[in-house]
């Protein structure tokens, strides 16, 4: 079997693929503090990132932005957890065939 390549070439232009490295990181980082967020796909060639725009804004809104909780949800998170789930239960609050 053969290994594939990390950087793919769409339209003349290489498309790194895999794990971010800490200098994309700070590049993305920065651009966002100094131009903010844009049209994904512009903001991604214009940070020099060899990244697909997709890729730029998920790894923005998941990871690296600073409003972004991690860790341990609260107990009373978890209590309001469950007690929506004892008065909603699995079900969506609104479902795509029901009448509202």
């Amino acid at each position: 079997m053969e290994k594939r390549s990390m950087i793919t070439s769409v339209q003349d232009v290489e498309i790194r693929k895999g794990p971010w490295t800490m200098e994309e990181d700070l590049i993305l980082i920065n651009y966002i503090a100094d131009h903010g967020e844009g049209v994904w796909n512009t903001l991604a060639k214009s940070a020099g990132l060899k990244r697909t725009g997709k890729s730029c804004r998920l790894r923005w809104l998941n990871y690296l932005r600073p409003d972004v909780r991690r860790g341990n949800i609260t107990p009373e998170e978890q209590l309001l957890i469950m007690e929506l789930h004892a008065k909603w239960g699995n079900r969506p609050k609104y479902s795509l065939n029901q009448q509202q």
